[in-house]
């Protein structure tokens, strides 16, 4: 399994936490006023993303250290929340410090059951089908899986939305097209400490564990008239360690098809090993 030492290599997961619980029961999206303050921006945002029943999003997380060198994170997650949860992650790359996961990962969620597909976590966990069901309940139980399950932490839109609402010093940046859309692009810093109360209770500690390595974290997003983002980066620094991520949403509302692998391909989450 990939190398966690470094808590930077998990600040894209507490920075868009959250990721399997955004709740919601559709949206009536109205144009944002063109006088609405930055920060007011922000907050209708954050609002909004909390009713939004399906989204689409595409990640890539860079990360480096002076002394532990550099890792990446690529994929894409398509989410729901009705008629009941369900998700589906694609990693196609994760890889820190030299060490990667070889084909990547697959995380398919439905309501209280995830499915995940990691050759090389099969063979840690001694699995004899391509998918291990694990329920979500015992996910913690073992090391191997939830570090997997950590991963769809990092495509959350909720989470990350509502944490740029602690920035005091947001400014309109001028309009953009992104993905064919007109937006508007705000700029910003959140303090990291701020940013973390912004979270439900139960999401904060792994949180601040996760953004521990970093002071303020500058972010760039784009509003469209929805007042929903279409992109979002965050970037932060200290003492030679650096994180840069990019997140690009759509599809938000659009009915979405995420089905469990086939039955013959899923095994059982194998007793216990040793982490």
């Amino acid at each position: 399994m990939l190398k966690r030492r470094f808590s930077l290599a998990t600040a894209a997961a507490a920075a868009v936490l959250a990721a399997t619980a955004v709740a919601g029961c559709g949206t009536n999206a109205q144009p944002i006023h063109v006088n609405l303050a930055a920060s007011e921006v922000l907050a209708q945002a954050a609002q909004k993303t909390t009713e939004v029943s399906s989204y689409t999003v595409d990640a890539v997380v860079d990360v480096s250290h002076p002394n532990e060198g550099s890792g990446k994170l690529q994929g894409r997650m398509v989410y729901q929340s009705r008629p009941e949860l369900a998700l589906d992650l694609t990693v196609d790359t994760a890889g820190f410090g030299g060490r990667e996961l070889p084909g990547g990962a697959r995380v398919i969620v439905q309501g209280e059951t995830a499915y995940v597909r990691v050759d090389t976590l099969n063979k840690v966990l001694g699995a004899t089908k391509p998918w291990v069901k694990v329920p979500l309940s015992e996910a913690g139980d073992s090391g191997e899986v939830s570090r997997v399950l950590d991963q769809v932490q990092q495509f959350d839109l909720a989470g990350v939305t509502k944490m740029i609402t602690s920035s005091q010093d947001v400014q309109a940046a001028g309009s953009e097209s992104v993905g064919g859309e007109d937006t508007t692009h705000y700029s910003g810093t959140f303090p990291v400490d701020a940013a973390v109360q912004q979270l439900p209770a139960d999401k904060q500690e792994r949180a601040r564990e996760g953004l521990a390595e970093l002071k303020d974290v500058k972010f760039d997003i784009w509003v469209a008239a929805d007042g929903l983002p279409r992109k979002l980066t965050l970037n932060g620094a200290k003492e030679g360690a650096e994180l840069d991520a990019t997140l690009m949403f759509k599809g938000y509302n659009e009915s979405v098809d995420i089905q469990a692998p086939p039955a013959d391909q899923i095994g059982e989450l194998p007793e216990r090993t040793t982490d």
